[in-house]
């Protein structure tokens, strides 16, 4: 089976330039290729994940990829999918943030000499005079036609500033740059990027009368249909630190029942013949098995496997054994945070973030939505007593130790 083949039965390719083309490169031998990520986050998302998943599946297969780094855009600020303009970072914070993903994107592909590589676009971008840069790129672009991108109409009514429709211009010369400097012609990433990419591929085309081609690769959404990135509701940090395994592992062994096959096939490297044998026949206890199968294949290749095996016994151990496990998502408080041995449970709520705010924490325990050790707490003044340990409940399947030095 081909790549090609395997991408389309694994329903990853969104879109594509010149399908046939493309389809016909990827079969013939290396094709050097990119994808950029702009450095404006201190860890790699689950969004991420799945660009580095398609980096490795195209490095095995034989393809050389160059991993661009965005230290230039990342100042500008990418306005695909927002509301309003991006934090401004200074280039000392974007920089720090480009070291923090190629420290975790070292993981997932080879960038030794020969087998890929790591490049960041303020090294060409620097120097780049303003007069020159309109005069050599943004005579190539149409202002009409930049307008009707999906990238730029989501913020036509909020308001798009100056800054951010420069963005596309940017990005695509990132595309022209690379394909003279070494020889990249074919630019991925996620569908929300089909307007910036296509866009590169056209200018390589206009300028240097060059093949370059342009393929996107469908979106990880939450149940919501929104896409999973670092600041949507139910974003997954790949950084411990910011989401712990556990909790990264509970999050996709939650998965919704509709989703299971599509995650497998989409987040996984388990054959697809497997996959599609399973989906014939998947139903019933066969779910659980499967949504175990998912958190675990994922949290190994984001976390490691002694990381996936201690996760997967400690939920073993939460929700079907004693209740309690080494390995679930704990929180340490001081005397200083009790009053005697106490405390109340709005703020216990907010110091372990189970909640975000005391507001939502006395929501939540109103609903009925809390229980210590078991216990249901439905009154927002409940003082809870703390003396060596407790396991807070919230909701069906979210369990978190609290102990006490």
């Amino acid at each position: 089976m081909t790549l090609f083949e395997e991408l389309k039965r694994r329903g990853l390719i969104a879109q594509m330039s010149h399908e046939r083309e493309i389809e016909e490169l990827l079969n013939s031998g290396s094709v050097k290729f990119y994808i950029g990520f702009d450095a404006t986050a201190d860890s790699l998302h689950i969004g991420h994940f799945m660009q580095m998943l398609t980096i490795r599946r195209f490095q095995q297969a034989g393809h050389y990829p160059v991993a661009l780094l965005g230290t230039a855009t990342a100042l500008i600020g990418d306005p695909t999918g927002k509301t309003d303009i991006r934090k401004m970072l200074t280039i000392e914070e974007i920089n720090a943030n480009a070291d923090a993903f190629e420290a975790q994107m070292s993981k997932y592909f080879d960038a030794s000499a020969g087998k890929g590589e790591f490049v960041r676009n303020i090294d060409w971008f620097k120097d780049f005079k303003y007069l020159d840069f309109l005069r050599d790129v943004g005579k190539h672009f149409s202002v009409n036609k930049m307008l009707t991108a999906e990238c730029f109409k989501s913020r036509m009514e909020k308001g798009l500033s100056f800054l951010e429709f420069n963005y596309m211009l940017l990005q695509s010369y990132d595309f022209l740059h690379l394909y003279r400097e070494k020889a990249v012609n074919l630019q991925l990433g996620g569908d929300d990027q089909w307007s910036n990419i296509l866009s590169g591929a056209d200018l390589v085309r206009r300028v240097e009368q060059g093949e370059a081609f342009a393929m996107t690769f469908a979106l990880l959404s939450t149940k919501e249909g929104k896409k999973m990135g670092k600041t949507e509701k139910g974003a997954l940090w790949l950084d411990p630190n910011k989401c712990s395994t556990y909790d990264f592992y509970q999050n996709l062994r939650n998965s919704e029942d509709a989703d299971v096959v599509k995650k497998l096939k989409m987040m996984t490297f388990i054959p697809i013949d497997e996959i599609e044998e399973m989906e014939r026949t998947l139903s019933g206890a066969g779910l659980n098995k499967a949504k175990e199968l998912l958190a675990y294949e994922v949290t190994k290749l984001v976390h490691g496997e002694e990381e996936a095996e201690k996760v997967k016994n400690a939920a073993k151990n939460v929700f079907g054994g004693s209740g309690e496990s080494a390995d679930m998502p704990t929180t340490t408080l001081s005397g200083e945070d009790l009053t005697g041995s106490e405390i109340n449970i709005l703020d216990l709520l907010v110091k372990t973030a189970l909640c975000s705010s005391r507001r939502d924490a006395r929501t939540n325990v109103e609903q009925g939505g809390v229980s210590i050790n078991d216990g249901k707490i439905t009154d927002p003044n409940n003082m809870i007593e703390i003396k060596e340990s407790i396991i807070i409940k919230k909701g069906k399947k979210t369990f978190h130790k609290v102990k006490v030095i």
